[in-house]
């Protein structure tokens, strides 16, 4: 059985995430050069977005890789989420719910460790869509093909017929790999005529094929 289906992305495309200069700010709070924080911290990072290690292993992570005490660890992990959830992209969140029934609807998200909590919590994307899929969750991230792959057979899925929305070419790049149609989110209004051509081309058949 064929089924249309759109799987979109997180941050970026759902959540408006500009970079509010956090890290640069616990820098010259902490008197460090540049780059410290990633320099010490991206194994962490890795970690934290493919589930190896707890939220309250990074946060202790945190605390003793730069010298904070319980305070300041707890300070620097909120700025961290404040940069990482965003805000809801309204319009978009909108539309995508008012597909409801009409398709097949999944988030496949490069995440992190404490994210499906929070963003359930902030904007109830579990109610939007009706299977997310969290890298932190899987143990792999995009562009990985897998990622793809168990997005589309959450969802029982034919790849051919999703449309996958991300704000990374890369991502989009990938997803075609995986024989998914993409499409580079640059904007809501393409973004939107986009998910419709795809609605009203309905889900591939034998003989009929689709260019994304």
């Amino acid at each position: 059985m064929t089924a249309t289906c759109v799987i979109l992305d997180i941050g970026g495309v759902l959540e408006i995430t500009p970079e509010t200069g956090w890290v640069q700010r616990w820098e010259e709070r902490l008197e460090l050069p540049l780059g410290t924080v990633h320099d010490r911290m991206h194994d962490v990072w890795r970690a934290g977005s493919v589930g190896t290690i707890s939220e309250r292993g990074v946060q202790e992570q945190v605390a003793v890789r730069l010298g904070l005490d319980a305070f300041q660890a707890e300070a620097f992990m909120a700025d961290l989420w404040a940069e990482y959830l965003g805000t809801p992209n309204e319009d978009l969140i909108d539309y995508v719910r008012g597909l409801q029934g009409r398709c097949r609807l999944g988030i496949l998200s490069n995440s992190f460790v404490g994210a499906r909590e929070r963003e359930t919590a902030l904007y109830h994307f579990d109610e939007l869509v009706e299977q997310i899929v969290y890298s932190h969750e899987i143990g792999i991230e995009k562009p990985d093909l897998g990622a793809f792959e168990a997005a589309c057979a959450g969802l029982e899925v034919q790849p051919g017929d999703c449309l996958f929305i991300d704000d990374a070419a890369v991502n989009v790049e990938a997803a075609q790999a995986a024989g998914m149609q993409a499409h580079l989110f640059e904007g809501n209004a393409r973004t939107i005529t986009r998910i419709a051509a795809h609605l009203d081309a309905g889900p591939l058949v034998p003989g009929r094929f689709l260019i994304a």
